[in-house]
């Protein structure tokens, strides 16, 4: 593979970006600040208007300290190897069930190359390995929605006994996993060849 495959995810990134300024300097006249280095916008919005415009000379912003925001309840510790499993798991399995009855060439190799993607880059060496070994032996079947779904389901299970966890009947899974609920289908995959969505 030639190209870094996170490059792709970066340039959608810088795509979203735009495209949040654009609409942003649309509602609220807000400009966009070009990076000095390659004029490209970044991450950050400025106003076109004076400070003295928005607020009073002696009013003092409010800053929100780490500390102060709310965390319902849980512990203020990084997440754990459990926790970033059931996460993963969940996204997983909503992007089976979103995944197309008919997909393109394209979304079919970009359901392999995610599934590739994790297999190494996933924050636990021994959870990706163990990934990695799973699509050695079972490779990616995404030729169709149920396809993949099934798929997805029986590699969890795999996981799920190598953990002595009880296994999830693969035919229940999209009473478990099913298709988000959108208006206008507006959470269907939109797979394209160009990563320019905007």
């Amino acid at each position: 593979m030639s190209e870094n495959p996170l490059h792709a995810i970066f340039q959608v990134f810088e795509g979203i970006s735009h495209c949040v300024q654009t609409h942003l300097s649309q509602l609220g006249g807000l400009a966009t600040k070009q990076s000095p280095t390659n004029g490209r916008p970044i991450f950050s919005l400025f106003s076109p208007f004076k400070a003295n415009q928005l607020i009073s000379a002696n009013a003092t912003p409010t800053i929100v300290q780490p500390k102060e925001i709310p965390n319902e309840g849980k512990s203020a510790t990084p997440v754990t190897k459990e926790e970033l499993g059931r996460a993963t798991w969940t996204f997983l399995h909503t992007l089976a069930a979103q995944y197309p009855d008919n997909p393109t060439r394209q979304q079919k190799k970009d359901v392999k190359q995610l599934m590739d993607i994790l297999s190494r880059m996933y924050p636990c060496k021994e959870c990706a390995d163990h990934f990695k070994e799973i699509l050695r032996v079972n490779p990616v079947q995404a030729g169709s929605q149920a396809e993949f779904s099934q798929w997805l389901c029986h590699a969890h299970n795999f996981v799920n006994r190598s953990l002595g966890k009880v296994v999830f009947p693969c035919e229940r899974v999209d009473a478990r996993w099913g298709k988000l609920e959108c208006e206008q289908r507006a959470c269907d995959l939109q797979g394209t060849s160009t990563t320019n969505f905007w």
